[in-house]
């Protein structure tokens, strides 16, 4: 299991999630099974978890229980199976958002900047659009868009005029085709960590996963009982702002909605009014933990 995938926030994700071995929860995003292996030794023989994951390689690593039932979609779609799974609603729902460590290593699927593979990056191999799709085909304007937004990039516009150059000679299909295109503006220090922000930012548009996680929110709080919880784990800024948005005010704008008395009750509660952060030792002992942040809210 941690060959394939070393989950971050483990414990402190499960027990905050799991306070009914008898109930039904939901790994909304399964990847490499850590965390739903530890929900599924927390729970009794009655109890019953589901889990989602885009992605078919890590639906057919799963582990046979007859207590996991496993569904090869979008988390996003997570309450379009709420009656059928759980008809008075999830005990618990739990997301990581972050990309598993398998996809990260695995050459060909073309998520790392470590190796020289076709520009891919989907989660769902079945998906349309690749990385190399965007970075050929998006107007300069849109590129910089995403590197702005997406990887908090401050210079966007010169990353998208040296794509849009470089193109204009040949396709960009390789990573190494993309390194080489925008080797001029990288900084001369942390070049790797620049250079993971731009494979992040192609990434959350090649995998639409800022309107996953609008769709997701709403979704899993219809699809929490009363006094169910809500685990996330969020990996960068964008993300994690939405999900504090939606504890709070019960949207991902972050607008406090009135009735017409004055009352502004919100469907959740926050339990951990500031996130949960990865100890030192986890970071020590698996670095992609450094920058996870984990929220829980309770349905009220």
């Amino acid at each position: 299991m941690t060959l394939y995938h070393q989950p971050v926030l483990l414990q402190e994700s499960i027990d905050a999630l799991v306070l009914n071995p008898d109930g039904i929860y939901a790994d909304a995003t399964y990847g490499g099974g850590g965390h739903s292996a530890e929900i599924l030794r927390r729970l009794s023989p009655r109890g019953r978890l589901v889990a989602f994951d885009r992605d078919a390689d890590a639906i057919a690593r799963a582990p046979k229980d007859p207590r996991l039932k496993l569904i090869h979609n979008n988390f996003r779609y997570i309450h379009n199976y709420t009656l059928l799974e759980a008809k008075e609603g999830f005990d618990g729902i739990l997301a990581d958002l972050g990309v598993s460590s398998h996809q990260f290593d695995t050459a060909d699927r073309g998520f790392s900047f470590r190796y020289s593979a076709p520009l891919d990056m989907r989660m769902n191999v079945q998906g349309r659009t690749t990385a190399a799709d965007i970075v050929n085909s998006y107007t300069q304007t849109e590129l910089e868009k995403i590197f702005r937004l997406y990887g908090e990039l401050d210079n966007a516009h010169r990353l998208a005029q040296l794509i849009a150059a470089a193109r204009a000679q040949a396709p960009i299909l390789l990573t190494d085709d993309l390194d080489n295109a925008i080797a001029p503006a990288l900084p001369s220090f942390a070049e790797h960590k620049f250079l993971a922000k731009v494979y992040q930012a192609l990434r959350i548009e090649v995998n639409q996963e800022m309107r996953a996680l609008e769709k997701f929110l709403p979704g899993a709080c219809a699809s929490l009982r009363s006094g169910g919880r809500l685990a996330v784990i969020t990996y960068h800024s964008l993300e994690d702002r939405m999900v504090k948005n939606f504890i709070r005010t019960g949207n991902v704008e972050g607008i406090l909605q009135q009735d017409s008395f004055g009352r502004s009750e919100t469907p959740l509660e926050a339990v951990n009014r500031k996130p949960v952060l990865p100890q030192e030792a986890e970071i020590q002992e698996n670095t992609r933990a450094r920058s996870a942040k984990l929220r829980i809210a309770q349905k009220r």
